[in-house]
């Protein structure tokens, strides 16, 4: 999102999580990784700033200093408080949609995080999704009053967030946010930007239910 909002043309390469090797090449074992002429950023967060830094003719995705502080305190609430919060509790539905050695990969690395086992994570998935969605009041306090947690338009405060419930849309078919939520709307606009972008990656389970 952050480079399609800069209007940069670019390749995605997708990579299996369990195969380090293919990312070796950057020194380290995370995704994402930002391949630029001779330099190779990793990390969502360094990579929008590198973008910001590296290319200030494009539109902004801060827009000033002070926009670019409060996204990375949205950054800081997203990375340690929604995305632990959502995303063991459609870890089980991951393993459905990826190979085996993904899915050990996967398994071995949540269930040693939280002590628990995936199966038991997702039996906590009813009243775990409430909470989350009760995490989200400030969020949707703001929505109420502007299209955008940024204002009138997007910028990277709106993809930290959206990011999770992109990630969320693609691994597993659980409703977790309520269809009159407006959050579920600014989700719907978030889709809709750059010409539908995000829109056009498709459920992982709709591309398995469609190859059986």
């Amino acid at each position: 999102m952050a480079l399609a909002h800069k209007q940069l043309d670019f390749e995605s390469v997708p990579v299996r999580v369990s195969d380090k090797a293919a990312i070796a090449f950057s020194g380290q074992d995370k995704v994402p990784i930002l391949k630029d002429g001779d330099h190779m950023v990793f990390d969502s967060w360094k990579i929008a700033d590198y973008l910001e830094s590296a290319y200030p003719d494009r539109p902004s995705l801060f827009g000033c200093a002070a926009g670019h502080g409060l996204a990375r305190f949205v950054n800081a609430v997203v990375d340690r408080q929604m995305i632990p919060k959502l995303a063991p509790l459609l870890m089980r539905d991951v393993l459905d949609i990826v190979d085996d050695a993904d899915a050990a990969h996967l398994r071995n690395g949540i269930e040693k995080a939280f002590r628990k086992t995936l199966e038991d994570l997702a039996s906590q998935r009813d009243s775990g999704i409430v909470e989350f969605r009760r995490m989200l009041d400030p969020v949707r306090a703001t929505l109420r009053t502007q299209p955008f947690l940024s204002g009138a338009q997007a910028a990277y405060g709106d993809y930290i967030l959206f990011s999770l419930f992109q990630w969320a849309r693609i691994v597993s078919a659980v409703q977790v946010l309520e269809p009159d939520d407006a959050i579920a709307a600014w989700r719907e606009r978030m889709l809709d930007l750059f010409d539908g972008f995000a829109r056009r990656e498709q459920s992982r389970l709709e591309a398995v239910e469609a190859a059986s």
